[in-house]
């Protein structure tokens, strides 16, 4: 089947920037296929089905920033020293929070999608997202159970998850006083990060509850 240059772009941002306004269920794909001016034959060309059309937009979301985790975390590992963990979660939270450096325009969109992808009632949906994501951030849970071996391993990754909500959070504005999804100015974004980071790190590192 032929398809123009830009097909598979155009189905993808419109895939994403739909997911993130409405959630995936309540998304057809005659909603993205009238979005990006196309046929439901191109999707099915591109991605097979609705549920790889997403997959695709979860991987191109957290494609760079999973990269950017697992390079920190082998140069963490590189090192000799069992990482500590306060140096695993700024390995992990850095290379997510500043959207703007990853997407540009696209910000709001990826952190609409993202979070609402996270948050979708529907178990099977968050599960696949967990899927796409699943090697770096598996990788990071481990080391934090290794690098806090005074705390059981639930503990530890109930509070990953909690690190992985409030960067969520973070990410669609809510933990600022802004509105959801305005940007605080470039100064103060840097700012509310490092506060997010010594939050979590203070949480994450905390005695056992």
């Amino acid at each position: 089947m032929g398809s123009s240059p830009g097909t598979k772009e155009r189905i993808l941002d419109a895939a994403e920037r739909l997911f993130g306004e409405r959630g995936f269920a309540g998304t057809s794909l005659r909603a993205v296929t009238e979005a990006a001016a196309v046929n439901v034959a191109a999707v099915n060309y591109h991605f097979r089905s609705k549920e790889g059309l997403l997959r695709a937009v979860v991987g191109r979301a957290m494609a760079a920033v999973n990269e950017d985790r697992e390079r920190r975390l082998d140069e963490l590992r590189s090192r000799g020293a069992k990482p500590s963990a306060e140096d695993l979660v700024r390995a992990f939270i850095e290379p997510a929070v500043s959207l703007e450096e990853r997407h540009g325009e696209r910000a709001g969109s990826v952190a609409r999608f993202v979070s609402q992808v996270m948050f979708e009632p529907e178990p099977e949906i968050r599960q696949l997202f967990a899927a796409e994501v699943g090697p770096a951030e598996g990788r990071f849970l481990d080391a934090l159970i290794e690098a806090l071996p005074q705390l059981p391993a639930g503990e530890v990754a109930f509070r990953y998850r909690a690190m992985v909500g409030l960067l969520a959070l973070h990410q669609i504005g809510t933990l600022s006083d802004l509105q959801p999804f305005d940007r605080p100015p470039k100064d103060r974004a840097a700012d509310e990060a490092q506060r997010l980071i010594n939050l979590i790190i203070g949480a994450v590192t905390a005695p056992a509850s």
